[in-house]
């Protein structure tokens, strides 16, 4: 293969551009790592935040354009950044862009799962949302014992998770592209919900599960950048 596929990665709930770093820590043969930034944090802090999933994914999208034109592409996200994941694929293919050769998505239901509608972690008062996090997992003790971390980082959380959990979905032709969904074992997702993928895409959905919580891709670096790299490789 002479150039590499440009794995375009969206950040899960909170997360910016540098948050896949500690799992794509091994260079691959096969794709570069490209993650999107999303407004009001990391590298563009000081734009204001938004919860309108519509203005996010055509900002992802714009953020994505230059790269359209640059060979291959297979796109990445966990939690919400799988939701993004998807619904970009889905604004590519209305704006006739070259299609992703394949979509990976960690940690999430299918977009037309119910729970999407009764899950209103952002309504929570401060103590049970950061509880909630807690339980989620995937931030370090460092970070919630810095009270003024916690400040700064709780509207991006609070903000993020209003994005997943307002979506509305609105059926939309499958996508003739392959998908690899994964999951945790010990996540506080049901089977039928995550099989609900299959409906987004022609091909028959890879699903796979992992031992572990909601950030156990963090635990299973290896298999994950093997998965990806056997994909793209015999895409």
């Amino acid at each position: 293969m002479s150039e590499k596929i440009n794995l375009i990665c969206l950040p899960f709930a909170g997360g910016n551009r540098y948050s896949y770093r500690p799992l794509f820590t091994e260079t691959s043969a096969i794709f570069n790592v490209v993650t999107l930034e999303y407004p009001g944090r990391g590298t563009r802090i000081f734009e204001e935040l938004t919860a309108d999933i519509n203005k996010l994914v055509n900002d992802l999208f714009n953020q994505l354009k230059p790269i359209l034109s640059k060979g291959d592409y297979a796109l990445y996200g966990h939690s919400l950044g799988g939701l993004l994941t998807y619904l970009l694929a889905v604004k590519i293919r209305e704006n006739n862009y070259k299609l992703p050769l394949y979509l990976f998505i960690t940690g999430t239901s299918g977009p037309s799962a119910p729970s999407r509608l009764t899950k209103k972690f952002h309504l929570y008062p401060h103590k049970e949302f950061i509880d909630e996090v807690i339980i989620l997992g995937g931030m370090p003790d460092e970070i919630l014992q810095d009270s003024a971390m916690m400040e700064f980082l709780e509207p991006i959380i609070r903000n993020d998770f209003k994005v997943s959990e307002t979506y509305v979905h609105q059926a939309a032709e499958p996508l003739n592209i392959p998908f690899t969904v994964i999951t945790g074992t010990d996540e506080d997702l049901t089977a039928e919900e995550v099989l609900l993928w299959q409906n987004e895409s022609i091909e028959a959905v890879d699903f796979i599960q992992l031992q572990g919580d909601h950030f156990f891709i963090m635990q299973h670096k290896d298999f994950i950048i093997n998965a990806i790299a056997e994909k793209l490789k015999n895409n």
